[in-house]
């Protein structure tokens, strides 16, 4: 049965972007021949979802079975204004690249954000997120206690001390 996973994430990522990418390329290609995970689910930020966006679109050359799903908050120019032009030519990049677009909302609203998290969550059997685990209060970390919540396996670049029951492992 294929098995899905969501990301979630900073966007201001303070580790080497392109090493980071190596290791996300590494563990997405683990997860999608040892745990047959297809479909990829990302919020469309900068920063780590963008991150994560370019390195499912590269593993699928080398896997075309695997899918892109972009789940967005808003429209994109709503999405997209005040980024910097390097911020929204990745982004068209990406979107152009997916292979299937959700809007949460037809417009920026104060809860678009939390309603694009919460769908991720629904729709992921894993959550991969690049997380502070200091910064609670984050859409991040709102995303990651929804998924521990679910009681889905989260995948952290800084691993949080997991209690007992929860199932959290990190990416080298």
């Amino acid at each position: 049965m294929n098995k899905s996973a969501c990301f979630t994430g900073h966007r201001s990522i303070s580790a080497d972007r392109t090493a980071l990418s190596d290791r996300l390329y590494t563990l997405l290609e683990k997860l999608t021949n040892e745990r047959n995970v297809t479909d990829y689910y990302a919020g469309g930020a900068y920063g780590f979802d963008a991150v994560a966006s370019s390195a499912v679109i590269k593993l699928r050359e080398k896997y075309p079975q695997i899918k892109l799903h972009l789940i967005l908050p808003c429209s994109n120019a709503e999405q997209t204004n005040g980024w910097s032009e390097e911020q929204t030519a990745e982004f068209q990049h990406i979107l152009a690249h997916a292979d299937s677009v959700e809007y949460v909302s037809e417009h920026k609203t104060r809860t678009c954000m939390k309603q694009r998290n919460t769908r991720l969550v629904e729709l992921a059997d894993f959550c991969i997120c690049y997380w502070n685990v200091n910064d609670r209060r984050s859409g991040t970390g709102q995303t990651v206690r929804m998924a521990q919540k679910k009681g889905i396996e989260i995948i952290s670049k800084r691993q949080p001390n997991p209690a007992p029951k929860e199932k959290s492992r990190g990416f080298q």
